[in-house]
């Protein structure tokens, strides 16, 4: 290649106010293309994009299903819980307008079947912390009797139809020749009670 090679001389002059004028335009017109490109590309991104978007949107459903089940599956066990005590209560617990005398002819009639001797006994009335419509009626009573009918006793107080919660039991040694005494306290449950008491 000859020494005296030159580039063949284009009539660019970079002082040319003229020149740069079109290089400020050509850089405007590569903008407003660039610009045209991105706004025209399809709405939402490419088709991986989108796919990528239908993947996070079901995997977020599949999710919000699993919970919205496990709180149905809640709300149902809760609702059976909620029959269930409903259910007890009503079977257990002695209605408020009766209570003194059902609580009174149980226990009398289980020391009758058990044949025991009924002493003295004295009621508690106490209201249930947190409820309402509950109370508690602590029984304190004594029976006289042998071994075999207290025991007696004891097993039918556990199986009445009443709930008998025997929260604790006190002997007296027995003199010679003398009946075994005892004294219950009984805990016993009423339903549908008034802050007034039911007793």
């Amino acid at each position: 290649m000859p020494r005296s090679f030159k580039l063949p001389s284009l009539g660019l002059n970079w002082r040319d106010p003229r020149f740069a004028m079109r290089v400020a335009i050509g850089a405007l017109l590569a903008a407003n293309l660039w610009a045209a490109v991105d706004a025209f590309r399809p709405f939402g991104g490419s088709v991986e994009d989108l796919e990528r978007q239908r993947a996070e949107l079901s995997r977020q459903q599949a999710a919000l299903d699993a919970r919205v089940a496990l709180a149905r599956k809640l709300t149902e066990k809760t609702q059976f819980a909620r029959q269930e005590g409903d259910r007890f209560i009503e079977r257990y617990f002695v209605d408020a307008r009766t209570s003194a005398s059902d609580i009174t002819e149980a226990l009398y009639r289980a020391a009758t079947d058990a044949g025991v001797q009924s002493l003295p006994t004295s009621y508690d009335l106490q209201s249930l912390e947190g409820s309402d419509s509950l109370q508690m009626l602590t029984v304190t009573a004594g029976y006289d009797g042998n071994y075999q009918s207290l025991t007696k006793l004891i097993n039918l107080l556990d199986k009445s139809r009443q709930l008998f919660i025997i929260e604790s039991m006190q002997t007296a040694a027995p003199q010679q020749g003398q009946k075994l005494s005892i004294q219950l306290k009984i805990d016993a449950f009423i339903r549908g009670a008034t802050a007034e008491g039911t007793l």
